[in-house]
């Protein structure tokens, strides 16, 4: 497995007032590979929802380089940083972030109409079909997504987050929302996803799930470590 898909080289995140510097990150170095399933944990305020934000292009580091595919992206302004993550990033948040109003369908199949390329309706007529099948969704396919179970919302939203066929997919607390057997069968999807070729980084807190991904991080303080060294060690990946 050697095609990097993602990576980190000495990324810090600072944020400052007139008062008080605080260090959300801390030199993380990081690199992802595809078909990587890497899960991250640590306490609240570690610095996980600010490094999923930089992956995700929705915040940019102090320092640092980000590169996606071997491309420079830390630097991007809002545009360009807006066409990179409609491209090669999919998102799965806890809430599902579904819009109402729209069906099943159309909700998966907005990266599509958003995106760059001219996508034709057949296309993406296609493409959603073939994701609501991966996630057992297409029989659902016409209602509106509040007629949808908690569960079943999540497998909508992980649909709409692979439709695009993004580089990586980020996924932020995936059953914080869930029951547990509803979270259980989010997890085995994701599962399947992943060993169907998906790249994925996933923030839980949830031990048992962070279990389940090929490679489990942890990070306290900003700072990335390496689980279940004596000492705790800094990462480098």
């Amino acid at each position: 497995m050697n095609d990097l898909v993602i990576e980190l080289q000495g990324i810090s995140k600072v944020y400052e007032t007139e008062d008080i510097e605080t260090h959300a990150l801390s030199d993380i170095s990081l690199s992802i590979y595809k078909g990587d399933y890497i899960s991250i944990a640590g306490p609240s305020g570690c610095g996980k929802s600010t490094l999923l934000s930089i992956l995700g292009l929705l915040d940019i580091p102090t320092k640092g380089s980000y590169k996606i595919e071997r491309k420079e992206v830390s630097k991007m302004n809002a545009d360009q940083a807006a066409e990179v993550r409609n491209e090669k990033i999919g998102f799965v948040f806890q809430s599902f972030n579904l819009i109402d109003e729209l069906t099943v369908f159309e909700n998966v199949a907005l990266p599509l109409r958003y995106s760059e390329q001219a996508y034709t309706e057949t296309f993406i007529t296609q493409r959603v079909q073939e994701c609501l099948e991966k996630v057992e969704m297409s029989h659902r396919a016409s209602h509106r997504t509040n007629q949808l179970s908690g569960g079943q919302q999540q497998r909508v939203a992980i649909a709409r987050a692979i439709v695009a066929a993004p580089a990586i997919l980020l996924v932020d607390e995936p059953t914080g929302n869930l029951d547990s057997k509803s979270g259980d069968q989010v997890m085995s999807l994701l599962k399947e996803l992943n060993e169907q070729g998906t790249t994925i980084f996933m923030v839980t807190h949830d031990q048992r799930y962070a279990d389940k991904a090929t490679r489990q991080l942890i990070l306290s303080d900003g700072k990335l470590l390496v689980p279940g060294c004596k000492d705790q060690e800094k990462l480098s990946a």
